[in-house]
């Protein structure tokens, strides 16, 4: 079967040219899910096990001649061999800035956070209707193009903290420190109105869209995450402050 779509008619043709990796052991549903994406007009790959998925993922930013980079990776928990834990970790620890969307028959809290914990975007618990698929894919893509668009300023900081927009890096004590797509947001957001109380509601609108689906506690495992890069003791923060039953404080 061709992985090329049909282009599209729809005004939306830029985001629908995207390129989406499947990972999934069960045929029915790679092959369920490959359908759906393709007749939206996404170009599509497929993976049947954690080996296929590294080895296409392993092009990165560099595809052989005439293929185009992975947009976004849709991933299994449950894989014969390298598990979807295993190459979410592997995704994250090589910095890519590839959205991932998390499939699993195990649709607990803890699991959830667990896969939120080790790099992933979203979560959709089997047995899941395609159009919301379609709309979590959507919603993780125009996301990833808003975080992709370059800044008009050179800079922002705040006490030992510098955020420099042009060059996606930021520095704490003159030390660079790595932050994934959406902890560099979070902490733009705070640089640009420090003292201003920030809700999970309008930290998700702002970093992850109005589009997203998935759980409010991802907003807490992300400021978690930034705390433990920025702050000289992540135990009793100094710059990113919880506010009960209101939100967060950056200042």
């Amino acid at each position: 079967m061709s992985l090329q779509a049909n282009l599209p008619d729809s005004s939306d043709f830029t985001l629908k040219q995207e390129k989406i990796l499947v990972v999934d052991d069960e045929e029915l549903i790679r092959e369920a899910v490959a359908l759906a994406l393709s007749d939206e007009g996404y170009r599509v790959v497929k993976a049947e096990n954690g080996n296929q998925a590294l080895e296409i993922l392993c092009a990165g930013p560099h595809p052989r001649e005439g293929e185009a980079e992975i947009d976004l990776a849709i991933i299994d928990l449950m894989l014969p061999g390298i598990g979807g834990l295993d190459i979410c970790r592997m995704i994250r620890h090589q910095q890519k800035e590839l959205p991932i969307l998390i499939l699993s028959a195990r649709g607990s809290e803890t699991d959830r956070v667990v896969g939120l914990e080790v790099g992933a975007d979203d979560y959709l618990p089997k047995p899941f209707g395609m159009r919301e698929l379609v709309a979590r894919c959507r919603a993780l893509l125009r996301r990833r193009h808003w975080t992709l668009q370059p800044a008009q300023e050179s800079f922002l900081s705040y006490q030992d903290i510098t955020l420099y927009l042009n060059e996606f890096r930021v520095t704490v004590l003159g030390q660079d420190i790595a932050l994934s797509p959406k902890e560099f947001r979070i902490l733009e957001l705070f640089l640009r109105s420090p003292n201003r109380v920030w809700s999970r509601e309008e930290l998700i609108s702002q970093v992850w869209g109005p589009d997203f689906m998935g759980d409010r506690k991802t907003v807490d495992v992300h400021i978690r995450w930034l705390r433990e890069k920025i702050e000289p003791d992540p135990s009793h923060p100094r710059y990113v402050t919880t506010l009960r039953g209101f939100g967060y404080r950056f200042g």
